[in-house]
C-alpha cells in the first residue's frame, strides 16, 4: 500500500520560511518522479515544483521559482520543499504527489499519481 505524508504545514508570518516533508512508503522511492502541488480554496489544484529520480533536475512554477526549493533524500524515502520569501497568495493546501511512472520528473498525466493527504499553509500578511 502506497502512503505519502506530509509534515511541516502551519502558520507563517508573510517573509517567513517554512519547510515541507513528504514520506513514501509502499513504492520503489529511488525509482520515482515527485512534486508538490497546492490548491487554495475555490481554485484548482496547481503544480508547484518537481524532481527527478535522483535530485539532479528540479522544476518549478513560475510563481514560486527563486522562493521555493525542492530536494529529495532517497535514503529517507523523503521529499521536501522548503519555503523562503512566503507571501499571503502561497496560503494553500499543499499536496505531495509520486509518479512511478517517469523518473525525470512529474507526468502530465495526473491519473498516474500517488497522492498525500495534504499539510495546510497559512501566510498572514
Amino acid at each position: 500500500q502506497v502512503q505519502l505524508v506530509e509534515s511541516g504545514g502551519g502558520l507563517a508570518q508573510a517573509g517567513g520560511s517554512l519547510r515541507l516533508s513528504c514520506a513514501a512508503s509502499g513504492l520503489t522511492f529511488s525509482r520515482c518522479g515527485m512534486g508538490w502541488f497546492r490548491q487554495a480554496p475555490g481554485k484548482e489544484r496547481e503544480f508547484v515544483a518537481a524532481i527527478n529520480w535522483s535530485g539532479a533536475d528540479r522544476y518549478y512554477a513560475d510563481s514560486v521559482q527563486g522562493r521555493f526549493t525542492i530536494s529529495r533524500d532517497n535514503a529517507k524515502n523523503t521529499v521536501y520543499l522548503q519555503m523562503n520569501s512566503l507571501k499571503p497568495e502561497d496560503t494553500a493546501v499543499y499536496y505531495c504527489a509520486g509518479d512511478p511512472s517517469n523518473l525525470s520528473g512529474l507526468s502530465v498525466n495526473r491519473a498516474r499519481y500517488y497522492w498525500g493527504q495534504g499539510t495546510q499553509v497559512t501566510v498572514s500578511s
